[in-house]
């Protein structure tokens, strides 16, 4: 478990800088799309299909990394309400089915990113595959943060009650 534990966390420390990394160069990506436009009278071509490049990834990414820090929403309302016990049934099977979807991502996400590697995107010339291979990357760091939670309490995080204060 303690290796797990390290290799999920270094695993993910580089997820996070990965994404903060993308997300760094969306914004430097638009804000000169936007400078273009409004000053000099007309945005290159390129900037508009990597900044969506540069979004897919980035989103996909953080839904892996939402998994690992528990900020995905769950509606507990009528689980809340039955047996320790069962809820803790819904827990594992909740987990189940994140570590499903990471295989789901990993196998369709491979299969559709090989379907595109023959087309290219037009701007930049670059493969589509370069764009959908996002679902496969994403689907190992689901999968890898779904064993994760596994041998961690709970699928999301708790809130306090609001009324306390």
């Amino acid at each position: 478990m303690k290796v797990l534990q390290t290799i999920t966390d270094v695993l993910n420390r580089i997820l996070l800088v990965v994404s903060l990394s993308i997300l760094a160069a969306m914004v430097l990506v638009i804000i000169y799309q936007v400078f273009s436009r409004q000053i000099l009278g007309s945005a290159p071509a390129w900037s508009e299909e990597v900044s969506r490049l540069l979004f897919v990834w980035v989103s996909f990414l953080g839904i892996a990394y939402g998994f690992r820090e528990k900020l995905h929403i769950g509606v507990g309302l009528v689980i809340g309400k039955l047996p320790k016990k069962v809820q803790t049934i819904f827990d594992y099977f909740a987990k189940i089915l994140v570590i499903g979807f990471g295989f789901l991502l990993i196998y369709y996400g491979w299969q559709f990113t090989m379907l595109t590697s023959t087309s290219t995107m037009p701007a930049t010339g670059m493969p589509s595959s370069v764009l959908y291979a996002s679902i496969p990357v994403s689907g190992f760091f689901v999968l890898l943060n779904g064993v994760e939670l596994l041998f961690r309490n709970g699928m999301h995080q708790e809130l306090e009650d609001a009324s306390e204060g």
